[in-house]
């Protein structure tokens, strides 16, 4: 029986993971030898007597994982893992582009935070620079302009200065 090329060649999906486990699905799918990519961004929380530091996920309940799909088995298996996001049944890849590009963007440190998703507004791609190609809205927000980067098919957004 011949191969699909789409079954057998690797590509970008998101998963949804149960509520605050995103690190632990990433944890095993170290273990399983999946690449993965979770975002992820620093934010201060305060408590009575002190303050703390914490690495949260940019896109809460979402790994990025790159896998071909013969081997999807395998990775719904892992414990926390829900499912590949998709339509019909069949889960939908990202596309490459947009993923190396963010996955290269947010390496350069930027001050990425989690932003409400948006469906209007004006588009603009990135021509230079650590997010070069990358399609988002420029927002004001207490007198700075920040980029809004929508992923439509988890129907999440992340904004950065």
């Amino acid at each position: 029986m011949p191969a699909f090329p789409a079954y057998e060649g690797e590509r970008w999906y998101a998963a949804y993971t149960c509520a605050n486990h995103e690190k632990r699905v990433a944890a095993q799918l170290d273990g399983a030898a999946v690449e993965h990519f979770i975002p992820l961004y620093n934010s201060v929380r305060r408590w009575k007597d002190r303050r703390i530091h914490l690495a949260l996920p940019l896109f809460p309940g979402y790994v990025f994982l790159r896998l071909a799909l013969r081997d999807k088995l395998r990775v719904l298996q892992i414990p926390s893992l829900v499912h590949l996001v998709g339509f019909n049944g069949q889960p939908a890849a990202l596309s490459d582009e947009e993923m190396e590009a963010l996955r290269q963007g947010l390496t350069e440190q930027l001050n990425a935070q989690p932003h409400p998703y948006l469906k209007v507004g004006r588009r603009v791609r990135v021509v230079s620079g650590p997010l070069t190609g990358l399609e988002g809205i420029i927002v004001r927000r207490k007198n700075h302009l920040r980029f809004v980067i929508s992923l439509n098919l988890i129907m999440r957004s992340v904004s950065v200065s």
